[in-house]
């Protein structure tokens, strides 16, 4: 899963990704993209790796791609965002990062904090980009639609629809007020477009605004929002297990941010995942919500799904509730599955194959 954070200068960006990954956050003023694998906080296998004592745990893990900071207030800084865009279409979501928080000593964009002005005129902006792709995709397909080619139908069909897109995006509409069907989305799914993408939002406040409900507006409706404290969080991810349990206490937090981080990422993706265990290694995989049995075989391995025979599946919670795996199976909660069986979040499977 590779997630990019956008966000305007000033807004504390870099200080969320330092947050969740318990690393240094990137030098002020830097124009570098920054990446960094997080891993996925997962009770469940902290619990299995006592039962287990595996020689190996392998947590989920999400690439956060950190863009510099964002500024619309002249040419330049469009252009620069423009160029980041391009550079980060191909991830699977946006976490936008908007400023709540007051500091004197770090001056504000556009001379004043207001979250839900910030976030309009980033989604709006991103809106404008992908206008720009349309218009140029449009140039080049009318220059080749006339030619007798194998895609020649192919193309009118997508000529058509990237003109309605125009419309749409002009008319401020979004763009997936156009797309109809699947054939539609084929159609344009090589271009990423930015505003395609699940997008959620991290507020960024102060310590004095825990608690407090932040107001987006009708930018931010319907859209996973998740409000951190991010200079907080960065401190608490630089303690010691014990020291921040009590500093978490003393702020009235009741986790960290990078587990409210995580969760909000796969609530938006639709993800849920599944537990494979054993002495060699116990670990989780990250999947989409209603996979089969047999895409998440060959999540693990392509001869696996090959070879598949039967899933053999018991969920966590009883495995919890009842100690070891021949308790499960004696108290008859273990499963042989098909092909098409629904994969649950918190299964623990090992798939039966032959090649």
């Amino acid at each position: 899963m590779k997630v990019a954070l956008i966000g305007l200068m000033q807004s504390g960006k870099s200080t969320v990704l330092s947050a969740i990954s318990g690393k240094e956050p990137a030098a002020m003023g830097s124009m570098d993209i920054r990446e960094q694998m997080v891993s996925v906080p997962d009770d469940r296998l902290d619990w299995l790796m006592g039962l287990y004592q595996p020689k190996k745990t392998v947590h989920a893990t999400v690439d956060c791609m950190d863009m510099p900071g964002i500024s619309f207030m002249d040419e330049h800084g469009r252009t620069a965002a423009r160029k980041f865009f391009n550079e980060v279409r191909t991830v699977e979501m946006f976490v936008i990062v908007v400023r709540a928080f007051e500091n004197p000593s770090v001056p504000a964009y556009r001379n004043g904090v207001n979250p839900a002005r910030d976030l309009e005129e980033l989604k709006t902006e991103m809106l404008l980009a992908d206008l720009e792709l349309v218009m140029t995709r449009i140039e080049r397909l009318k220059k080749s639609v006339n030619k007798p080619t194998k895609t020649q139908a192919r193309e009118k069909a997508e000529l058509e629809l990237q003109l309605k897109l125009q419309d749409a995006i002009e008319s401020e509409k979004p763009i997936s007020s156009v797309i109809e069907n699947s054939l539609q989305m084929d159609l344009i799914k090589p271009l990423n477009f930015l505003t395609l993408k699940p997008i959620m939002v991290v507020v960024n406040i102060g310590e004095d605004q825990i608690g407090e409900a932040i107001d987006l507006g009708d930018s931010g409706a319907d859209i996973e929002v998740v409000p951190l404290c991010a200079s907080l969080e960065s401190e608490l991810a630089q303690l010691d297990e014990v020291d921040r349990a009590e500093f978490m206490a003393d702020m009235g937090l009741t986790e960290p941010a990078s587990k409210k981080f995580i969760q909000s990422c796969y609530s938006t993706l639709g993800l849920i995942g599944f537990l494979t265990v054993g002495k060699d290694e116990v670990r989780a995989w990250p999947i989409e919500k209603g996979t089969s049995a047999l895409d998440a075989a060959g999540k693990i391995h392509s001869d696996i799904k090959r070879g598949f025979i039967r899933a053999e599946t018991m969920a966590y919670a009883d495995l919890k509730e009842l100690g070891d795996e021949k308790a499960v199976k004696a108290a008859g909660k273990t499963r042989l599955e098909g092909k098409t069986y629904t994969i649950q979040d918190g299964d623990i499977i090992n798939f039966r194959f032959n090649v």
